[in-house]
């Protein structure tokens, strides 16, 4: 017990200890130059910026032998000349300095250091990077990298991503390229800081915030294992997404992933699936890439959702952010198209999700509605649900209450195709009302590029409906939904796990408007 004890202590330590990459009371950008089209010059002014701005709080020194001043503020020659104290150094110089400026971090009693350097393992200079690992080791100084792009913060304003917000055309006009994404609930956790920006671009382009970017390049220290772990204890942090092209530390990351994910759900994006993959990440990051069947039960075994791919990394990432999971396995489709539905069903019944026939007392309801003419005479109503194309407003109402209605149903896609004559774009806003009621999970579709099917799209995610472009995509969403909630059902943390999240997304005033009391807990049947 008294081990237990003195484990948790220290692990609680190490997590203050990686406080210092993202919330630092001073930091000093080593590299930091004058030079606009630098590394050193963009990360500063993000910095620089961002305490104009009063997002970020803490000190801020360049360093730069062969400068004065940069961007107002006094440049020192080195780290060991700031006076003050120094919690984080983020080093951006060629690799040959970085171990000197690691000797000056220790002697300065650095917290933490970003080494954003590349030129080290993954070109086969191992013995540079085990210098500065020892070094760091010896000084207690946590390392991030090298060879990365290093952290993002959307709530403290620690930004070094050293690609800029903007670029110029030759045409001389201003556009957007590396886009800081605004706060959300989801972590970007990459061993790949390329991939990791084309993540924030991505994000960026669907309105999804994002709580921290953390690139890890070679792993020299800090690992996957240690940041899950950080980012159990961050409130910000609901969702994390982890690109990993191979993973160093086996039994430490099983025992982080297997606690964190009873509490967030992980999905994991693991290239070098082939011989060739493996080859390419080693010469990437310099890492070793295991069996990917390996990969896969160990993904299964601690609960981590496996994307196939990009596309569907970022779907499962955004349904679980703005849904809860589900409580079992049976899926109810709602569409206005037969072809789609079908396509909806075909894709779940793949993934291994049940699409039944509805219970007699559901299909009653849908003939009782087409008796009153609330429901097309011809519609059917036995799983799909299909409208048709007179579908109306109303219609879409009452299916969705009716399916919310019946316990026997786990999850529901509704395929809202806009191109209908009669459906009018307030079906979005009456299919949201009926679902803030409850806490079964609902994901959309709507299939197009047009501004309607764009507009369609972007209103059911701002209702924190998850919205997609394809009816397989959907039930792609809607599979990661029912694993991840099978999972937690197995480990016996779905009802806390629901609660917490009802109530965290009951303060954006938008889903949903019911919490359930200490006496009501969801139906496992």
């Amino acid at each position: 017990m008294l081990g237990k004890v003195k484990g948790e202590m220290l692990m609680e330590s190490s997590v203050k200890q990686m406080h210092a990459f993202f919330d630092p009371s001073s930091v000093a950008v080593v590299g930091a130059t004058k030079k606009i089209n630098k590394a050193g010059h963009v990360i500063f002014k993000n910095f620089a910026e961002n305490k104009r701005r009063g997002i970020f709080k803490g000190e801020i020194y360049p360093v730069n032998p062969r400068e004065d001043s940069i961007l107002g503020s006094k440049c020192y020659p080195s780290i060991t000349k700031i006076p003050e104290k120094l919690e984080l150094v983020v080093i951006v110089v060629p690799a040959k300095h970085v171990t000197d400026i690691m000797v000056d971090a220790a002697s300065k009693k650095v917290k933490a250091a970003v080494i954003i350097s590349s030129g080290f393992s993954e070109i086969g200079k191992h013995e540079l990077e085990n210098q500065i690992k020892t070094i760091a080791h010896k000084a207690g100084i946590r390392v991030l990298g090298p060879n990365c792009l290093g952290v993002y913060d959307s709530k403290t304003g620690v930004d070094m991503l050293f690609l800029p917000e903007t670029r110029i055309l030759t045409t001389g006009d201003e556009v957007v390229a590396t886009p800081r994404p605004m706060p959300g609930n989801m972590a970007i956790v990459t061993q790949s800081g390329a991939f990791g920006v084309a993540a924030l671009d991505y994000l960026t382009g669907w309105q999804i915030g994002v709580s921290k970017f953390v690139s890890f390049g070679n792993k020299c220290d800090v690992n996957e294992a240690e940041m899950l772990h950080y980012l159990l204890y961050d409130k910000k942090t609901k969702v994390i997404l982890l690109y990993v092209e191979d993973i160093k530390s086996g039994r430490e990351f099983l025992e982080a992933a297997e606690k964190v994910t009873k509490e967030k759900p992980i999905v994991a994006l693991k290239s070098g699936r082939t011989e060739a993959g493996a080859r390419a990440a080693a010469s990437h990051t310099g890492a070793m890439a295991g069996s990917d069947r390996i990969y896969d039960a160990v993904f299964a075994q601690t609960g981590i959702l496996r994307a196939k791919d990009m596309e569907e990394f970022f779907d499962v990432g955004k349904a679980l952010t703005m849904q809860p999971p589900a409580t079992g396995s049976n899926v109810g489709i709602i569409t206005d198209a037969g072809g789609p539905g079908i396509m909806a069903v075909d894709e779940c019944e793949l993934k291994g999700l049940d699409v039944k026939r509805f219970s007699e007392e559901t299909i009653q309801k849908f003939e009782k509605l087409k008796k009153e003419g609330k429901l097309p005479k011809f519609a059917t109503n036995l799983n799909p649900v299909d409208l048709t194309g007179s579908v109306t407003s109303e219609m879409f109402e009452l299916a969705t209450e009716i399916l919310f209605e019946d316990s026997e149903i786990h999850g529901i896609i509704l395929l809202g195709l806009h191109h209908t004559p009669a459906l009018q774009e307030d079906f979005i806003d009456r299919v949201a009302k009926v679902a803030s009621k409850y806490y079964k999970p609902i994901v959309a579709c709507d299939i197009g590029e047009t501004e309607m099917a764009l507009h369609t799209r972007y209103k059911f995610d701002k209702l924190s409906i998850p919205a997609y472009f394809s009816p397989e995509d959907s039930a792609r969403a809607m599979n990661a939904l029912v694993r991840y909630g099978l999972y937690l059902k197995k480990n016996s943390c779905l009802t806390e796990y629901i609660e917490r999240f009802l109530k965290d997304k009951r303060k954006t005033a938008v889903y949903p408007k019911k919490i359930l009391t200490s006496t009501e807990s969801p139906s496992f049947s």
